[in-house]
């Protein structure tokens, strides 16, 4: 290679052993990520998603003991929806709305519709060493779904309903 590979060449190669499940190549690539940008936590992320889809879980909690040490701090991802002129805010499973008891319910509810139409989760994507029920919630609880299940509760009333429910 005429020059050496930047941040993103590495980074690139790091994402694609993570995909291809290429132990070896991935911790050269996220080695060599690291001693760049020691403190992006994407690189830790990354690896740690290699580690534990190959059940690795004492490199998982290393690497993650070794991001508590230098101070490195994956921050959480949220999804949110606009609704009346106001921004719902989601974290996964997080318990800051006010509705939360009635978008699990409309989770439940669609997850019993889909389970019966032959649908399975893949609990492959949830790089976690806990059971398989805790795996079932985590999919369930993802900060997505409960944005899209509290649009299907009240933005979706809003266009069934346009004018409120009329009562005589």
């Amino acid at each position: 290679m005429p020059s050496h590979p930047d941040v993103v060449g590495w980074a690139t190669l790091l994402s694609s052993c993570r995909v291809n499940g290429d132990m070896e190549i991935g911790k050269w690539a996220a080695d060599s990520l690291i001693e760049l940008e020691p403190q992006n936590p994407a690189t830790y992320v990354l690896l740690s998603s290699l580690y534990a889809a190959k059940g690795k879980w004492n490199e998982v909690a290393q690497l993650r003991s070794g991001m508590r040490d230098k101070r490195v701090k994956k921050e959480l991802g949220y999804s949110w929806i606009k609704y009346k002129g106001k921004v719902h805010v989601f974290s996964a499973d997080g318990q800051s709305s006010p509705f939360l008891g009635q978008i699990y319910a409309e989770l439940e509810k669609h997850n019993c519709k889909m389970i019966e139409e032959g649908y399975i989760p893949d609990m492959s994507s949830v790089l976690h060493d806990v059971e398989e029920s805790e795996k079932t919630k985590m999919l369930n609880h993802h900060s997505e779904k409960l944005a899209i299940a509290f649009g299907l509760i009240f933005v979706l009333f809003l266009l069934a309903y346009p004018y409120g429910l009329l009562r005589t």
